[in-house]
């Protein structure tokens, strides 16, 4: 196996998490009594450029497929920051009426939608078919199509180039890492802005998040492999910010390498001293990780087993890619969790991959009445707790399980 990026021979483990099934690929009451398919989970480090990957087990079209079932929608903080981010955006880089703006990974419309409120002329480009016809059904126009060399090629022949172009959690979601930046330098207007977001390798590390790894991140990216990435595809990176989303990600801003209207930020010089600092210029940063994994393992299950000898009542809430992770990892069944809720409409009635733990709506929490809730997508946790608080009237309590296990 060679790296995605620069082709080095991948002899370092990063983690192993044993495997696991597509944690998207819910399954159905009549799916329960069939096989399931379970695909390898086990990370490697590239000693040359450092880029963090998993093999391609799983295709990815058969992941973005017309059974996709993360609609963005469903997040009110991630809406506000997407909201935010359009507003920022259009302030800065001055977009008016006249702009065009591509997304990539466009998913429901969730930010497009607040572009077309300013009358900003917007393309998305989503491959997956349920989640994009939401789109149109917005009145947003959205491609159906991976995004790569190919078919930003058809775009220039077809019209304008645009004067952003962004991707919210799709850089590390591509298995070409390489066809998808030479797309978005073909595609990028001679001025134009490239922004993309994507879970920073330094938290996952500090933080012991390894419950985001799942088999739709083919990459996990520090900002100097990034760097290197863009560089070699003709395009400069002159602004990086850290954001809080995803339990620490970055947003970084990229131009052509020819475009001088856009100076490079101090920004820039500061991350990639703070990631020397803490050794990510250094193998062995990224070859300890395994131990961090195992601790909450250990601790997750001896607190649900302490739990179901005492007769208490686990659920989770958050059938999110993450909860799956961890849930498969563990060997976590329905036997200590005995349901999850979510919001989602397309995920209720439906039973969690793997661990095969039934998706309900929230009424079955005023029901039952547990006395924990696991929130397993704990990057919005403050958001869930709020939501939830109600659980207090019964001296119900929260629990999250990364970076360490919490009870509250």
């Amino acid at each position: 196996m060679n790296c995605r990026y620069c082709n080095a021979s991948l002899e370092h483990t990063f983690i192993d998490l044993v495997n696991a099934p597509a944690s998207n690929s819910f399954l159905s009451k009549k799916q329960l009594n069939e096989p399931e398919n379970f695909y390898p989970l086990k990370l490697f480090v590239c000693h040359e450029c450092h880029l963090v990957q998993i093999d391609e087990y799983k295709k990815f079209d058969e992941i973005f497929n017309q059974d996709y079932a993360y609609f963005s929608s469903f997040s009110k903080s991630w809406l506000t920051h997407a909201k935010l981010y359009v507003e920022m955006i259009t302030s800065r880089l001055e977009l008016g009426m006249d702009a065009f703006v591509v997304e990539i990974a466009s998913n429901d419309g969730y930010l497009l939608q607040y572009f077309m409120e300013k009358g900003v002329s917007c393309l998305g480009v989503e491959p997956s078919k349920n989640t994009a016809a939401v789109a149109r059904a917005k009145g947003i126009e959205s491609i159906t199509e991976f995004f790569g060399v190919e078919l930003a090629t058809k775009l220039v022949a077809g019209g304008k180039k645009p004067d952003l172009i962004l991707g919210n959690n799709v850089l590390a979601h591509v298995p070409d890492i390489n066809d998808f930046v030479e797309g978005m330098k073909i595609l990028l207007g001679e001025n134009g802005t490239i922004t993309m977001e994507f879970p920073h390798l330094m938290q996952l590390v500090k933080n012991n998040q390894f419950d985001t790894i799942y088999h739709e991140h083919f990459s996990y990216l520090a900002f100097h492999t990034v760097q290197q990435i863009f560089n070699s595809h003709d395009l400069t990176i002159f602004d990086v910010e850290e954001i809080s989303t995803h339990g620490g990600s970055l947003r970084i801003y990229a131009r052509h390498t020819g475009d001088g209207s856009k100076i490079i930020m101090p920004s820039v010089v500061d991350l990639e001293s703070k990631e020397i600092a803490v050794g990510m210029s250094k193998l062995s940063f990224y070859t300890r990780f395994q131990q961090k994994a195992e601790r909450i393992k250990y601790a997750l299950l001896e607190f649900l087993i302490q739990q179901k000898r005492a007769g208490f009542a686990v659920v989770a809430y958050g059938a999110a890619a993450k909860g799956n992770t961890l849930l498969n990892y563990c060997g976590i069944k329905n036997d200590l969790i005995s349901f999850v809720v979510d919001a989602s409409p397309h995920k209720q009635g439906k039973y969690l991959p793997g661990s095969r733990v039934p998706v309900v709506t929230e009424d079955s929490i005023k029901t039952e009445r547990p006395d924990y809730v696991l929130i397993l997508p704990w990057n919005i946790r403050d958001e869930i707790s709020d939501q939830l608080r109600y659980i207090r009237d019964w001296g119900g309590k929260f629990v999250t399980a990364v970076p360490e296990l919490r009870c509250w």
